[in-house]
C-alpha cells in the first residue's frame, strides 16, 4: 500500500456511497453544513448541475448552479466533503453534453433543459 492509497482511505467520506444517480442537467438539492460561529446549521443549495470531475475520486466535485434575485450563484461541492449532508436528485434533465456552460450565458426560459422521463 503506497502513501496515496493511505491518504484515500482516511480522507474518503462514507456519505459518498449513500449519494443518489446523477449527472449533468439534473436538479439536485445539496444539503450542506453551514457554520457560524459556533453553531452549525445544514442549508440546501438547489440548482442545476452543470458540471462534473472525476466522480470516484478523492479530488472530484460538482458545481452547482442556481438563479437568486435574478443573479447566477454557482457553487462548487466536492464529493468527498464531511460538508455535504445529503443529495436530492428533484429533476432529471436531458442533456447532450457534458459541461454545461453555456446556460450561464442564459436566463428565462433559453436557460431551461428538457426533462428526462425516461431515466429514473
Amino acid at each position: 500500500m503506497n502513501l496515496i492509497d493511505v491518504v484515500n482511505e482516511k480522507y474518503s467520506s462514507e456519505n459518498v456511497k449513500n449519494f443518489p444517480e446523477f449527472r449533468a442537467g439534473d436538479t439536485v438539492a445539496v444539503h450542506a453544513r453551514i457554520k457560524e460561529g459556533d453553531k452549525s446549521r445544514v442549508q440546501i443549495f438547489q440548482g442545476v448541475v452543470i458540471a462534473m470531475k472525476e466522480k470516484g475520486k478523492l479530488s472530484g466535485h460538482f458545481r452547482v448552479r442556481k438563479i437568486s434575485s435574478g443573479f447566477g450563484v454557482e457553487r462548487v461541492f466536492p464529493f468527498h466533503s464531511p460538508n455535504v449532508e445529503k443529495i436530492e436528485v428533484v429533476q432529471r434533465g436531458k442533456t447532450k453534453r457534458a459541461k454545461l456552460y453555456y446556460l450561464r450565458k442564459r436566463s428565462g426560459k433559453s436557460a431551461r433543459l428538457a426533462i428526462d422521463f425516461d431515466r429514473k
